[in-house]
C-alpha cells in the first residue's frame, strides 16, 4: 500500500501543532527532550485526557523533578502523588521502572531496551525513541489506530485488526521525512487523530492527508468495534471514621492487584450481591456506632461497575498508629472511587 506523504503532515504539524507542558515549543533549538518527562507524559496520558493530565504532570514534576528523584521516593508518596489519575498499576510499574534506570546508572539507548522496564509495552517505548531519543520509530496509540484505519479502510474489526495497523503505521519509518524529524512526526500523529482524525464527526476536510485517505467516505464507521459487553455490577460497604477535629481514618490497599498501594476509605470486599446492614457492620473496622449514610456511591471500573453503601461514626479518642488525616487531604490522595463516598457523606451532611 502507498502511504501518504509524512512531509505533508509535518507541513500541517509546524501549522497547527497542539501546545503542551510536555512538549518543547515550537521551533526551539537545542538538545532532545528529557526522557523522564517524555516518558512520565506518555504513561499519564494512557486511558487519562490531555486537560487531567496538564496540571498533574507539573504537579508530579515539582514533586520528582528527576527520575532520580522518583527512584528514592517511597511507594506511598509516588501512589498518593498519583491519586486521581487512576489505572494506578502505571503508577507501581513507574516506580520499579524508575529504580531500574537509576540502578543501571543511564537511561535505556533505545525502544528495544526501554521494553525491558517494568510496565513498559510498544507504544511507550516507541514513543520515547522517537520523540526523546530521535530514532525512527512509530509508536502506535488509539489515535494512531484510529487514523491508520482510515487512511489505508481498514474493516477489519477491532482488536483483531490491531496487529494489521501496527504493521501499516510502521511503514511510514522508510519515508525520509519521517526519518529526518522522528519525534514530530510521532506527535504530529498524535494530534491529527486527537484535533482532525476525531472518534466521532471528523473533519476531513480539513487533513492533509485527505486526498490519499481510502477510508475518508466511510470514516466515521472505522475502525470497526466489536459489540461491547455489559459490565458486572458489584457491591460493597465502606466505613467513613471521623475523629472530633474532623479527621477521616484512612487504609492502604495491598501492594498489588486494583488500586494497590493507594490510601482507601477502610470496608467491605466487592462481591457480585448488595450488603445488607448486618452483614457490612460485621465487616466494620472496630466497634461504634455507625449509622448509615443515605443513597449510595457509583463508580465505573474497566471490567465492573461498582455500587457502595457508606457508614459513618464519630471516633473521640482514636485509635493510636492509625492514618487519620484532615478531609482536604484525604480528599487529595485517595483514588476517585473513594473520594466519591466522601461527595455522598459531605452530601448528607456529615462533617
Amino acid at each position: 500500500m502507498t502511504h501518504p506523504s509524512a512531509a505533508a503532515l509535518l507541513a500541517w504539524y509546524d501549522r497547527h501543532r497542539r501546545s503542551l507542558p510536555f512538549r518543547k515549543p515550537a521551533g526551539e533549538a537545542g538538545d532532545l527532550p528529557d526522557p523522564y518527562q517524555v516518558w512520565l507524559s506518555e504513561v499519564m496520558l494512557q486511558q487519562t485526557t490531555v486537560a487531567a493530565v496538564a496540571p498533574r504532570f507539573q504537579r508530579f514534576l515539582g514533586r520528582f523533578p528527576t527520575v532520580a528523584a522518583l527512584a528514592a521516593a517511597p511507594a506511598e508518596a509516588v501512589m498518593e502523588e498519583w491519586a486521581g489519575l487512576g489505572y494506578y498499576a502505571r503508577a507501581r510499574a513507574l516506580h520499579a521502572a524508575a529504580r531500574a534506570i537509576a540502578a543501571a546508572g543511564a537511561f535505556p539507548p533505545d525502544a528495544a531496551g526501554w521494553r525491558e522496564l517494568p510496565g513498559i509495552g510498544p507504544y511507550t517505548a516507541a514513543a520515547v525513541a522517537a520523540i526523546a531519543l530521535g530514532q525512527p520509530e512509530v509508536p502506535v496509540d488509539g489515535n494512531v489506530e484510529r487514523v491508520v484505519a482510515r487512511l489505508f479502510a481498514v474493516t477489519e474489526p477491532m482488536p483483531r485488526a490491531k496487529k494489521t495497523l501496527a504493521a501499516l503505521a510502521q511503514g511510514f519509518s522508510s519515508d525520509p521525512a519521517m526519518r529526518a524529524r522522528p519525534g514530530d512526526f510521532a506527535q504530529a500523529l498524535f494530534d491529527l487523530g486527537a484535533t482532525i482524525c476525531t472518534p466521532k464527526n471528523p473533519a476531513c476536510a480539513l487533513c492533509p492527508w485527505r486526498e490519499g485517505c481510502a477510508g475518508q467516505a466511510m470514516a466515521a464507521d472505522l475502525p470497526v468495534r466489536a459489540e461491547k459487553v455489559p459490565r458486572p455490577m458489584r457491591h460493597g460497604a465502606h466505613f467513613l471514621a471521623l475523629d472530633g477535629a474532623g479527621r477521616v481514618l484512612l487504609g492502604r490497599r495491598p501492594g498489588h492487584g486494583l488500586l494497590g498501594g493507594m490510601a482507601d476509605i477502610p470496608g467491605t470486599a466487592w462481591t457480585g450481591a448488595p450488603w445488607t446492614d448486618a452483614e457490612a457492620l460485621a465487616e466494620a473496622p472496630f466497634a461504634a456506632p455507625w449509622a448509615a449514610v443515605p443513597g449510595v456511591a457509583l463508580h465505573g471500573f474497566t471490567h465492573f461497575q461498582l455500587t457502595m453503601r457508606l457508614f459513618w461514626a464519630r471516633v473521640e479518642i482514636p485509635g493510636t498508629n492509625q492514618d487519620w488525616r484532615p478531609l482536604a487531604e484525604a480528599a487529595r490522595i485517595l483514588p476517585t472511587v473513594f473520594r466519591r463516598l466522601l461527595v455522598l457523606a459531605e452530601g448528607a451532611g456529615v462533617r
